[in-house]
């Protein structure tokens, strides 16, 4: 086996040094603050069932054997399409292999060359890298400013696409939605919105916080993603008929990607059919409202951002310090991650809490006191 590049043993020694050196773990037996399943569907038996139902008649193979512009296309493909646009109220949906996969492919391919993408500063790590691929300028404004877009705004060339996550991942606050949407009206910019933390937590049967607010007809596309509430994998794209058909024939991580299995596809269908009669969203809007009561009555709001979604961040300065703190919690029986800079910026490392719809008071009793005791 051949050495270890020098420059690349160099990089990760400095991220030994100061503390950030990410490492995979595997935490069992603990009471789950980390992940993203926040109605509990990967765990839902009715899900697994009805996906498996949908294909024990269908001619299929583990895997789907290509791109869907070759062998992968199957017609559950377009019948989930065809569900998830109406679901969302949209003319039109793509099916993509991740979040990831669905903002590298849109961002990388739509901006043309002397367009103008103007981005929130805490926009998502798989937005900048579709960014990155584009031929279009780009900029970021402050985050939730709508300051500071119009400014950029007024100095932006070509066409403009103004991007946000309608639910931002790490610090867990909304974008200002109803204002962005007014201000790219008034300016014939593009709204782009990512809602991979709203869906099947905002919304009428978790259709998106783009929907609570009924902005879907100001809004050029939608990034949907499912390894979060959906608890399965994948994303879809959501928009007008032309930009579904653009991005068939444009977006490279469409075209050259073996499509998702039909087992993936009809798990998708299934978590979608579950959202329409779940008891979930209502119970995990309960666990969120009883949090940040708690959080108030023990005096801990100054530590954490706020946020009426399911992701609350409670701001330690410093690696050492919150890893200690994650690995005290952790010890006390609890699942909890900490974020570190340069994930997020230095000074402003984090616990990220998700919270979930099987979550118990009593849990979220006893991870609170057990912080309050820690930190104050």
């Amino acid at each position: 086996m051949q050495d270890f590049p020098k420059k690349l043993t160099q990089k990760l020694k400095h991220r030994t040094e100061n503390n950030s050196l990410r490492n995979l773990t595997t935490i069992k037996n603990k009471v789950d603050f980390s992940s993203n399943d926040y109605l509990g569907f990967s765990l839902n038996n009715a899900i697994v069932s009805k996906a498996s139902s949908l294909i024990e008649n269908e001619t299929h193979k583990n895997g789907s054997t290509g791109s869907r512009l070759v062998s992968g296309s199957h017609h559950l493909h377009e019948v989930v399409e065809k569900q998830l646009a109406a679901f969302h109220n949209s003319s039109a949906a793509l099916l993509f292999n991740s979040g990831y996969d669905a903002n590298l492919g849109f961002f990388s391919c739509i901006p043309q060359k002397g367009d103008t993408i103007l981005f929130d500063e805490l926009i998502h790590a798989s937005i900048r890298d579709g960014i990155r691929l584009s031929n279009a300028k780009s900029y970021k404004f402050k985050h939730n400013s709508t300051e500071d877009l119009e400014k950029k705004i007024a100095k932006s060339e070509g066409d403009v696409y103004v991007i946000v996550e309608s639910i931002y991942s790490m610090d867990g606050d909304s974008a200002p939605l109803e204002k962005i949407a007014k201000l790219c009206e008034l300016n014939n910019c593009y709204f782009v919105i990512d809602e991979a933390h709203s869906n099947g937590v905002f919304g009428e049967s978790g259709a998106g916080l783009v929907q609570e607010l009924q902005l879907e007809n100001k809004v050029f596309a939608r990034i949907h993603t499912f390894g979060k509430a959906l608890g399965c994998h994948g994303a879809v794209i959501l928009g007008s008929d032309n930009l579904r058909s653009y991005l068939i024939n444009f977006s490279r991580s469409f075209i050259y990607t073996t499509a998702a299995s039909l087992h993936s596809v009809a798990t998708i269908k299934a978590a979608y059919d579950e959202l329409t009669t779940t008891d979930s969203i209502q119970k995990l809007k309960k666990n969120i409202n009883y949090f940040t009561s708690k959080i108030s009555e023990l005096n801990l709001v100054g530590n954490f951002i706020d946020s009426n979604s399911a992701i609350h961040c409670c701001i330690i300065s410093g690696n050492d310090a919150i890893k200690k703190l994650a690995n005290k919690l952790q010890i006390e029986g609890f699942d909890i991650k900490p974020i570190l800079s340069p994930t997020v910026p230095k000074g402003e490392e984090r616990l990220r809490i998700c919270l979930h719809s099987y979550n118990t008071f009593k849990e979220i009793d006893n991870l609170l006191l057990a912080l309050a005791k820690h930190t104050i």
